[in-house]
């Protein structure tokens, strides 16, 4: 079996993280986001990964050195423009069809959740169409493009964008298996799958949605990355919960790599991720965040709801919070608060951010 990543993009909204790397690669919970997907793909039998990408080709060559590692290989379709979510299939075309006939998954690389993919083939199977999409329940249908489906049999009826009337509440997760009949819908030109081919695979009667069980976010912005993890350490919790750091100075769910260091008198979480070569030094307090490979914390720094960048430092008695994001190596002086700041790479902070604002 086959899958293909969804990559292109710029991460716009992922700024300062998105300045050092592509988005695939800013790291969730201690590994590179794609790199959850991928290792889903590879529990549950596929074999070889195609990742669509555009935004600095060279940077995400890197994830081949993944291909021992996970025993799975990962091969590149390379857009010279932006082809939207639909182009870059037909564009793998040949990458993606074989003689097996088989169905193939495409996910869009910052949606994470619990991957169902099991449950997903088998759905596919059972309903015998030619598509099928994983839908999530949210609270606030309104804001999204919603998808209209039979209870029963999860039929597609039809999609409607952002409507001003209740219709339902399940929108499109971001997670496909398609026959490969479906590629030969699709021209090699910029199309959204969404909007253009969907649409028509629905008016058909050959498109299936299936709801996603557990949880689900698009990490795609500092907010819903912060409410993400969250999310995905909740559910480690039940799944692998001796993955989590335990301790009298831990609270909630906390992931710590092995190699971070954690000083005397500190008090960590709930949610928060640290990642490799980390120093927390005494007396530290952390909650809601994420603490990239690399940065220092010093004593009776606090932070929270935030995400700090690699190899940075934020100093003494330093207050970071109110999704602050802090670019690779920033440098947060002493007794320093910042109250929401987007800091691009290689700053100093040496006076205080009062409200949230950009510094360049």
């Amino acid at each position: 079996m086959k899958a293909l990543i969804l990559v292109g993009g710029l991460g716009t909204r992922l700024r300062p993280l998105t300045l050092s790397v592509p988005k695939p690669l800013v790291e969730f919970a201690n590994k590179p986001m794609i790199l959850h997907q991928i290792e889903a793909l590879k529990a549950i039998g596929v074999t070889e990964v195609v990742l669509a990408i555009n935004y600095q080709p060279e940077v995400m060559l890197n994830l081949k050195e993944f291909e021992k590692k996970l025993e799975i290989k990962i091969t590149f379709s390379q857009e010279t423009e932006p082809l939207g979510t639909a182009g870059p299939l037909a564009l793998a075309r040949d990458k993606l069809i074989d003689d097996s006939g088989e169905p193939f998954f495409v996910l869009n690389s910052d949606v994470i959740s619990e991957y169902p993919l099991k449950q997903m083939v088998d759905f596919h199977k059972a309903h015998g169409g030619e598509a099928s999409i994983m839908v999530t329940k949210v609270d606030e249908p309104s804001k999204y493009g919603v998808v209209v489906m039979e209870e029963s049999t999860g039929k597609v009826e039809r999609f409607v964008e952002k409507p001003k009337t209740f219709v339902g509440n399940k929108i499109n997760a971001g997670i496909y298996l398609l026959n490969p009949s479906v590629i030969y819908r699709i021209e090699l030109r910029p199309t959204s799958i969404e909007k253009e081919v969907f649409p028509k695979i629905a008016a058909d009667n050959k498109l299936y949605a299936m709801v996603l069980p557990g949880f689900w976010m698009d990490i795609g912005q500092p907010r819903d990355y912060i409410a993400g993890l969250r999310l995905y350490l909740d559910s480690l919790r039940k799944k692998s919960s001796t993955k989590l750091a335990t301790g009298p100075h831990i609270v909630g769910n906390v992931l710590v790599d092995e190699t971070a260091k954690i000083g005397e008198g500190c008090l960590i979480g709930p949610d928060v991720a640290i990642g490799p070569g980390c120093i927390v030094e005494p007396g530290v307090r952390l909650s809601h965040c994420s603490v990239m490979s690399g940065v220092c914390i010093k004593q009776h720094a606090c932070i929270s709801s935030s995400i700090i960048g690699w190899h940075s430092t934020v100093g003494r008695w330093a207050r970071v919070e109110n999704l602050t994001i802090l670019g690779e190596k920033v440098q947060v002086f002493d007794e320093i608060y910042t109250n929401g700041g987007v800091v691009l790479p290689l700053r100093e902070i040496t006076s205080n951010i009062l409200k949230p604002e950009i510094v360049m």
